[in-house]
């Protein structure tokens, strides 16, 4: 057994629930945005989708963001990519012909390349230009349980596609002073795409990153942003660490690099909590 193998198979505290039936195919699309960029969105997709393969999901990310650090954080490097995410919403490829797997067992992923770059100019003038992932991903014959897009740290096409496509959010959000202020734009993008395209989407939850329990604003935040979102807060704090940080420059999640950081155990206990909310709201819905 390699290495990998060993280590995922020590993942043993996580909750596995069903997962949510949202679909004919049964897989969830949730979509990882935030507008603004350094709050942990990549990390929290690679490290959440690692979390959930570990106990026995099969997981798809969509690295829907040019910047393709998601693709860059399971250490596939730009010259070793593909067709991927642009090729997928505009050459008419399917999910089975772009994505890779990784190193995580169960884990794939579609990459993000330079050409996704241009996407934003190029969508303008396609034909259902808002529906192009969406399109895309219901192409699929292969049943994932779960699809996280990774979307761009700005409010653009790419991310409306992603938003149109997702049948839920997931919201990373650092504990610092103008947190709330940052959400009032994609309050307002989230409740215009409701109206018009995608009237199932909500946030699934809210994810506190880098918390630093040293730190008397990162309380004070984290009361803040319980007050304004109540529940939809995970009670999971994704915490400040150092190992979280290192993991992509060695091409692994976290979960690979160091199983026992207190990086490592946050991210297991968010899956968690992801995977029970998701088993609890298909109950509620198949009342």
């Amino acid at each position: 057994m390699s290495q990998h193998a060993e280590k995922m198979e020590m993942v043993e505290d996580i909750d596995n629930p069903p997962a949510h039936q949202a679909s004919s195919s049964g897989c969830r699309i949730l979509a990882v945005v935030n507008q603004k960029g350094g709050v942990g969105k990549t990390t929290t997709t690679i490290n959440l989708a690692t979390a959930m393969a570990a106990v026995g999901k099969r997981v798809l990310i969509v690295d829907a963001d040019p910047q393709g650090n998601a693709s860059t954080g399971f250490g596939i490097s730009r010259s070793e990519r593909g067709a991927g995410c642009y090729e997928l919403m505009f050459d008419g490829l399917s999910v089975e012909d772009v994505a890779v797997p990784t190193l995580v067992p169960g884990l794939s992923i579609i990459t993000s390349s330079a050409d996704l770059a241009g996407a934003e100019i190029q969508l303008v003038n396609e034909d259902r230009r808002e529906f192009r992932l969406r399109d895309a991903l219901q192409r699929s014959s292969i049943n994932y349980d779960f699809m996280l897009i990774d979307c761009p740290p700005s409010l653009n096409l790419i991310t409306l596609n992603s938003l149109i496509a997702a049948d839920g959010l997931l919201v990373p959000m650092q504990p610092e002073f103008y947190a709330l202020e940052g959400m009032t734009s994609l309050l307002q993008t989230i409740e215009a795409v409701r109206t018009r395209f995608n009237p199932a989407l909500e946030i699934q939850g809210v994810i506190l990153t880098m918390y630093d329990k040293r730190n008397n604003l990162s309380d004070a935040v984290a009361k803040d942003v319980r007050e304004f979102f109540g529940e939809r807060l995970y009670e999971t704090v994704i915490p400040r660490n150092v190992r979280v940080s290192e993991a992509p420059s060695y091409g692994k999640p976290v979960l690979l690099y160091d199983l026992k950081c207190p990086g490592s155990k946050a991210y297991m206990q968010l899956a968690s909590e992801v995977l029970r909310r998701e088993s609890l709201q298909a109950i509620a819905a198949n009342k």
